[in-house]
């Protein structure tokens, strides 16, 4: 594996807290049968993997700052850099036994991310992207899909639960876009979701209402395989606002009006 200093820290991290979960995640099929409880060995395994991750990652680089899922924000010595970091993307996947979820740590320098790693440590599938140096996964360079035909392309996205307010938008959304393209899927990892329009197997993604911890990795990934990302809403910032449209070239504009319905 070739890349910098940094980024061989940070694959070193998410392979390490990926055994964690693999382990905890072959326990939690064992405790399907009894549901009481499962939902707390989660979060411990959420927790522990994040303690892993903090460990190697502010170990080896102390004076960077941290913001993470559960662990909140901690300014750093240094305050241009700072590891952005999700232990496991797909709570809700992985305590349903479905092997569907991800490590995600992106590292910002002077508020732009400039590398990123996605593991999907059930599938053993490490997506990674260093800017400038293009997107991997394990060591296949990734692009973009050229699908420029809406009706053959594939897209993912998010579908708001449990009585958030942006489920009707979401649902004109499904309704406009769904009547013209070959499938929407729900995956249930935003990191994933990015990590595979990279890797040409959606052709674009959307979702708002998320953390920048979900999207940071996979933003670098998506570009440096030549897709685009842009705020679902024109003008405003991504990792700020946790909104994000992204999908290769040939087909972006098309599918980002049909989403932003204009």
């Amino acid at each position: 594996m070739h890349g910098s200093a940094n980024l061989n820290i940070m694959i070193k991290a998410a392979r390490k807290a990926g055994r964690s979960l693999v382990k905890d995640f072959r326990e939690v099929e064992n405790l399907q049968s009894s549901m009481k409880g499962a939902g707390d060995f989660v979060s411990r395994a959420d927790i522990a993997a994040e303690k892993i991750l903090h460990d190697e990652l502010r170990g080896a680089r102390p004076n960077y700052g941290w913001l993470a899922e559960e662990g909140g924000e901690e300014p750093g010595e240094d305050p241009t850099r700072r590891w952005i970091v999700d232990p496991l993307d797909g709570t809700t996947n992985f305590l349903h036994g479905l092997p569907h979820w991800a490590i995600s740590i992106a590292l910002e320098h002077k508020g732009q991310v400039v590398a990123g790693v996605v593991f999907d440590a059930a599938k053993d599938e490490l997506f990674w992207a260093e800017k400038g140096e293009g997107a991997w996964l394990n060591e296949t360079r990734l692009r973009v899909s050229n699908r420029a035909r809406m009706i053959e392309a594939l897209f993912a996205t998010g579908v708001p639960f449990g009585g958030r307010s942006d489920l009707p938008q979401t649902l004109q959304e499904l309704a406009r876009l769904m009547p013209s393209c070959a499938g929407v899927r729900r995956w249930g990892s935003a990191a994933l979701d990015m990590a595979y329009v990279a890797a040409g197997r959606y052709e674009g993604f959307w979702e708002r209402r998320l953390n920048a911890w979900d999207i940071a990795a996979g933003l670098i990934i998506v570009r440096e395989a030549g897709g685009l990302a842009d705020p679902l809403r024109e003008g405003r910032d991504i990792l700020a606002d946790g909104e994000v449209i992204c999908a290769n070239e040939v087909i972006f504009n098309k599918f980002a009006g049909l989403v932003r319905g204009g």
